[in-house]
């Protein structure tokens, strides 16, 4: 039986008419990348289609239909890129690319019939707990439901980060973000400066180096840089995996206990890192042959600390005559002059940003209202908590997947993906099994929980004194799991009653349910 009863017909897809003629749903998931449409799967799998998911974008695939910049590709391995429950054998690469990924979400929402129950072009703008009611109201830029259920996927790479440089945005020349890569600008012959050197900045400099007629590189903080062992996978590697699945689970499985080995030195002993740092600068040492920039390449700060980055291409890009690696502050832009700290000024036609993410404050998190009516980016001003990365203080039948502490700086994040899927559809077979109409997060729980959690972040490579997008504003690292991924996957295999309080169908408060 539905905790909540509703009397109108269906529309056909699933949806059903509720009050005042606004459609209702048991769940309303919002995105469409790996984390929506696998909760999407696993929803229909466990016989559940009373869903809807919204996707602002005119297409599936989050942060890997967004982000479309020359030479994006993912930086852990193709075998461990991919749902569990969905394999593909055929990755062209032992690291996958943007088009190979985009491919294969598109290709999942159209094995599993997803589409019909997508709504694109729908942005979020408002979603807020009715307590009397008991369900959501989620209004979208073209519509509105209700939903006992919200659950928001949308990821922590998915809303990009403009820094805060003075004239900024009244630059003169083309300014854009590398999530949102304007392929109509032709670079060719142009002054460019790119701001950042992260994960997506070396992928895309490369790639770009040879066109432009100048490039200045703006530095902050020297990243660690490993050599890549991407390579093209062989036909007869892929005739094998069709042939015999479990040959690629084999490979898989071993590729996932190599990448669990290298959380050792990221939280049990940072000696441990010291080889890779050795890999790392003779890298350096063969690919920059002046020591000055060779100087300014060189990391300051543990291997780990931040995100360790992998490229063959970007210390070859830097040597090239028409770059100039610039690490002075930016001080203002003024017209289409970059000044800097030092005073000096650079001339530039377009501007392109490789600053990252909102990963500590989500911009969705102003969207959503709780049960006492305050924002979650209210309840997040003392610095974001969930219980297991999923369920939040004040915020009833609410799940945050790939939510705070849930991030990985060694293995993939579609394991932890999969764990917390699990543990929303056990939720949902508790909910129906026990009559339950909300469920809340006891505050004594979450507490508890994310005690736990910072008190295994002293001694950690993350807290060795870098400053990262880890950490929050307070210095707080609240986007880490600091522990190995098979813990976080026991920890979600059931949905564990007694960290929540429950209501049943009769409004009566359960006191510890059984577990």
């Amino acid at each position: 039986m539905t905790v909540v009863e509703l009397t109108a017909a269906t529309d056909g897809r699933g949806v059903v008419e509720g009050a005042g003629g606004v459609p209702h749903v048991r769940i309303a998931i919002v995105g469409t990348g790996f984390a929506g449409l696998g909760l999407a799967i696993r929803l229909k799998q466990a016989g559940i289609e009373d869903f809807v998911l919204i996707e602002r974008a005119d297409d599936v695939g989050g942060t890997w239909q967004a982000n479309t910049y020359p030479g994006c590709q993912c930086d852990i391995p193709s075998h461990l890129y991919s749902f569990s429950f969905a394999p593909n054998p055929g990755w062209s690469r032992t690291y996958s690319r943007q088009p190979e990924i985009w491919h294969y979400l598109r290709d999942l929402a159209e094995r599993h019939d997803l589409r019909p129950q997508i709504r694109f072009g729908h942005e979020l703008t408002a979603a807020s707990w009715d307590d009397e009611r008991r369900h959501w109201s989620v209004q979208t830029s073209r519509g509105t439901w209700t939903a006992q259920l919200v659950i928001d996927a949308t990821g922590p790479l998915s809303h990009p980060q403009v820094p805060a440089i003075r004239g900024l945005r009244r630059f003169e020349g083309k300014l854009f973000h590398s999530a949102h890569w304007d392929h109509d600008h032709d670079l060719t012959g142009e002054r460019v400066a790119v701001i950042g050197t992260g994960a997506s900045a070396i992928q895309f400099v490369p790639q770009i180096v040879e066109q432009v007629g100048r490039m200045h590189v703006l530095q902050r903080t020297a990243p660690w840089i490993l050599p890549h062992t991407d390579r093209p996978t062989t036909a007869l590697e892929r005739r094998l995996y069709r042939a015999l699945p479990f040959a690629q689970r084999a490979v898989r499985t071993g590729v996932y206990w190599s990448r669990e080995s290298f959380l050792l030195g990221f939280i049990k002993d940072q000696r441990l890192m010291k080889g890779a740092e050795r890999i790392a600068r003779a890298h350096l040492r063969k690919q920059v042959r002046d020591p000055e920039l060779r100087r300014r390449l060189t990391p300051q700060f543990r291997l780990g600390c931040k995100r360790v980055l992998l490229s063959n291409h970007w210390y070859p890009a830097l040597t090239r005559p028409n770059v100039e690696l610039v690490t002075d502050r930016i001080r203002e832009i003024r017209g289409r002059t970059i000044v800097l700290s030092d005073g000096s000024e650079r001339e530039v036609d377009t501007i392109i940003l490789g600053t990252g993410f909102h990963v500590t404050d989500p911009p969705t998190a102003q969207l959503l209202r709780g049960r006492d009516g305050r924002t979650l980016a209210e309840r997040m001003a003392g610095g974001i908590e969930a219980y297991l990365g999923a369920t939040m203080s004040g915020m009833p039948n609410f799940f945050k997947l790939i939510g705070p502490n849930t991030g990985l700086g060694h293995n993939s994040m579609l394991f932890m993906i999969e764990s917390q899927l699990r543990y929303v559809i056990d939720a949902l077979r508790v909910m129906d099994e026990q009559r339950i109409a909300t469920f809340e997060v006891r505050p004594e729980a979450i507490a508890a929980y994310n005690e736990q959690i910072q008190s295994k972040m002293p001694g950690t490579v993350w807290m060795s004194g870098c400053a990262s997008w880890y950490l929050d504003s307070q210095g707080r690292n609240t986007t880490i799991w600091p522990d190995f991924t098979w813990r976080f996957r026991h920890r979600t295999r059931r949905f564990d009653t007694r960290a929540y309080e429950l209501r049943h169908d009769s409004a009566v408060p359960v006191a510890q349910a059984a577990a």
